[in-house]
């Protein structure tokens, strides 16, 4: 442009620091050069009040951290949670690290979402990253996006189909959403869909590989991502669609972070896939890992090994109870007639697909176990399938009918669940029309279903007596099951019982998220705020929810035969944050020890075992979990027990995983590390205090409200300051919740105002913009008298000078 002039900026803004803009010069408004700023004049009457320039002095301080500096935290200061000290372990080793790869495997409830949100606030206040990308299972999506706002302040966008219809409709039709939006979470079901990898080929281009698209990919239960092992007993592991997803986006990362508790699945080969994905430098395979390697990227605990500083355990640990039952003939009689339908029907299906029969053998076993409705409905499915002449079955299943049957680790919502086992029936039930015999079981099976579907069986009536053994407390406790039809008969049984009415509430997939919300807001609610005492829950709506804060008794009124999903269930109390020992009921019958082979009270007694197991021996589950479950599968199925699951140990090579030993050292110098940090960044609440003050009164704003020693309520604000206090009501009344600076006196009804709480980042940017643009009729001079200990030697006048220094370009 001839007689203009260009001019290339560089921000020194913490939030963008080093981005450059270039603009016209003579076009600009409000254009001003700033003169270079030397040391203030000292005069008699040139004097700031020491507290408002400290608040100045504290609001730099806080956004001036090296990232050549590897001891010094800011992360733990800018989240709304308090943070036990060994979850500082993960940050503080990425903090040494030039590029991150992380795997944090610590136990189930130790807080690896948090763990991982510390590293990734860490990461961006250094300015070591800003594109970020979520990729997790897709009923924690929302846990993910609340858990990032909530508790750290950073906003992520949900990339769905919906969000990629108001991206078109906003930004037009070639908008792409990984370019739009720079902190994303997406779920693993619809990263491998073929609409997403197409809008990656958008931007996954080979010149941008490195250093890569995204700064920072974060992988929540990776173990999903390794690839599957192989269904029959000798083959090689083929890469499943999102194990090629997730390798590409990790290809084309900079820092990863994968997130497990049960990383390895007891296959060498897809142990080491995983590894290979997170650091292909490090780790290759087809070779065993160096365990020396490995602890350099791994970080794992398990929460029988926690001690704090002091060497006392951080989880006060479990206690598992069997409540044995007095089986009526009646209900023996169900199992016995399935089981001798289930052998008519194996004795006519081919080998090739006798794979079919079992998983439908399988199916009506479970939903037995379970309850009379539950198992009414299947059966009624399993006929009318039978009726229309079906038949079908290979060996194989399509993979969204494994995933949807619950065969995997994944959680659908229920109604999705339903019509998977639906679909199933009439896709690949192996037997075709019964012969006279199995058509005759069938027929009096039904008739033996009509009889027990209405009032409550042995099991309900234990579980109804548990019930009214608590009635007069104030213990919660939630009750699992596998199945809606399950759950829905139980709360007509509670309600019937004078039981129910507002201290039972439903959680199950599907339901609205608000409430949903509402439901988790009041369970985690003191006893004396909301009366809810009963939570009847089913595993796809509980997982990713946490409900530890006042309740410690889980009970699994159906045992599933997946015991990755057991663990899930005890998770949800059994974690940071939880103050008593976890008390893990479950049903067996009275009279096992004189069970015969396979009959229901051996099979019944079997999966009590399995529960045990899984409840108490807090080991390396992930390698043991597919031997219980291809145990628990023979057990139904009627074959040799080739296991017995009281005597299953964890694989060999699991053995790498425990690479923390002294764990009360390595606490130890975490907090060390954490104080030095307090003390270094002056993080005090006080002076998070101080900041606010001065910003709202610097912005002609009211002060806070005193309320109690510590706690404040905010003022009527204005002029865009509303916005820093909004989203503060209770989930419960809709009444404002007042704050604290102080971390300790935070909690469900108060809200911590952390340096990355609205109010308080406001403020900041409010103090440093003020600095650079000489609006805050500062003299940059304060005064103190102070009393210097002897030792010091300094007997005169002292003077300290304060100065930031940015390097940019």
């Amino acid at each position: 442009m001839p007689g203009r002039t260009l001019v290339s900026l560089s921000s020194v803004s913490d939030d963008d620091l080093g981005r450059e803009l270039t603009l016209v010069w003579e076009i600009e408004p409000g254009r001003e050069i700033v003169e270079a700023t030397q040391l203030p004049a000292v005069t008699a009457t040139g004097f700031d009040d020491p507290q408002r320039l400290g608040a100045f002095l504290d609001a730099v301080r806080w956004g001036t951290v090296a990232s050549a500096d590897t001891r010094t935290l800011q992360a733990p200061f800018r989240s709304g949670i308090t943070i036990e000290t060994y979850q500082l372990a993960p940050v503080a080793r990425a903090l040494t690290m030039p590029r991150v790869n992380l795997l944090i495997a610590d136990d189930v409830g130790l807080g690896k979402t948090i763990e991982a949100g510390l590293v990734a606030q860490e990461l961006l206040l250094r300015h070591r990253a800003r594109r970020m990308m979520v990729v997790c299972p897709a009923t924690l999506t929302g846990k993910w996006k609340s858990e990032m706002d909530e508790k750290f302040g950073l906003d992520f966008t949900i990339l769905n189909a919906e969000t990629l219809r108001e991206l078109r409709r906003s930004h037009g039709l070639l908008a792409n959403p990984f370019a739009v939006f720079p902190r994303t979470i997406i779920s693993l079901q619809w990263l491998r869909s073929p609409r997403v990898q197409r809008l990656l080929d958008e931007v996954l281009t080979p010149d941008i590989r490195h250093p890569g698209f995204f700064d920072l990919l974060i992988v929540d239960e990776a173990h999903h991502c390794a690839p599957p092992a192989p269904r029959k007993t000798s083959g090689y592991a083929v890469d499943s669609l999102q194990t090629r997803a997730v390798r590409r986006l990790g290809e084309y990362s900079q820092h990863r972070m994968f997130l497990s508790a049960t990383p390895h699945n007891g296959y060498r080969e897809s142990w080491q896939a995983l590894l290979e994905m997170l650091d292909p430098q490090r780790f290759t395979r087809g070779v065993d890992p160096d365990p020396k390697v490995l602890g350099q990227v791994m970080v794992r605990r398990l929460k029988d090994d926690l001690v704090d500083e002091h060497g006392r355990p951080v989880f006060p640990g479990r206690e598992t109870q069997a409540v044995e039952i007095t089986y009526s003939d009646l209900e023996r009689e169900g199992h016995d007639l399935l089981d001798r339908y289930l052998r008519a029907r194996r004795t006519r299906v081919p080998g090739k697909k006798m794979r079919g029969n079992d998983l439908v053998a399988l199916l009506l076993k479970k939903r037995l176990f379970s309850s009379p409705p539950a198992f009414a409905r299947t059966l009624d499915a399993h006929r009318h399938t039978l009726e229309t002449g079906t038949v079908g079955g290979g060996d194989d299943l399509p993979d969204y009918l494994q995933e949807a049957l619950g065969w995997d680790d994944d959680l659908i919502d229920d109604e999705s669940s339903a019509q998977a086992e639906s679909e199933f029936l009439l896709t690949v039930d192996a037997g075709g029309v019964p012969d006279e015999h199995a058509a005759a079981l069938l027929q009096q099976l039904s008739t033996w279903t009509a009889k027990v579907v209405g009032p409550p069986d042995s099991k309900a009536s234990a579980l109804l007596e548990e019930l009214r053994r608590l009635r007069g407390s104030d213990e919660r406790v939630i009750v699992f099951t596998e199945y809606v039809d399950t759950q829905r008969w139980l709360a007509e049984l509670i309600e019937a019982s004078g039981l129910g009415g507002d201290r039972l509430g439903l959680l199950f997939g599907g339901m609205d998220t608000d409430r949903r919300e509402h439901l988790k807001a009041a369970f985690q609610a003191p006893p004396d705020r909301h009366p809810i005492r009963v939570l009847l829950a089913t595993d796809s709506a509980s997982e990713g929810i946490d409900l530890q804060l006042h309740c410690h008794r889980v009970i699994h009124y159906d045992i599933p035969f997946n015991p990755n999903r057991l663990e899930q269930r005890i998770g949800r109390v059994d974690r940071h944050g939880q103050h008593h020992k976890v008390l893990v009921s479950h049903f067996v019958g009275a009279h096992w020890e004189q069970a015969g082979p396979h009959s229901y009270d051996a099979d019944l007694e079997f999966l009590s075992r399995v529960a045990t197991k899984v409840a108490v021996e807090r080991e390396d589950l992930g390698s043991v979990n597919p031997v219980l479950a291809a145990a628990v599968e023979a057990q139904m199925l009627g074959r040799p027990l080739l296991v017995d699951p009281l005597t299953v140990k964890a694989h060999p090579s699991t053995q790498l995983l425990r690479a923390e030993q002294d764990l009360r050292a390595h606490v130890a110098d975490l907090r060390t590390q954490l104080d030095r940090s307090v003390t270094d960044l002056h993080v005090r609440p006080a002076n998070i205090r101080r900041v606010v003050d001065t910003a709202l009164a610097m912005a002609q704003q009211p002060p806070l409200i005193e309320q109690a020693d510590g706690i404040v309520a905010h003022p009527t604000l204005r002029s865009g300051w509303e916005r820093t206090v909004a989203d503060q009501e209770d989930p419960l009344t809709g009444e404002v919740r007042p704050m604290t600076f102080d971390a300790t006196l935070a909690g469900p009804d108060v809200v911590h105002a952390h340096l990355e709480h609205p109010l308080v980042a406001h403020s900041t940017r409010l103090l440093r913009s003020a600095i650079w643009g000489d609006t805050a009729t500062l003299h940059r001079v304060a005064a103190v008298r102070a009393a210097l200990p002897d030792a010091a030697g300094i007997d005169d006048v002292l003077v300290a000078v304060f100065a930031r220094l940015v390097l940019v370009g």
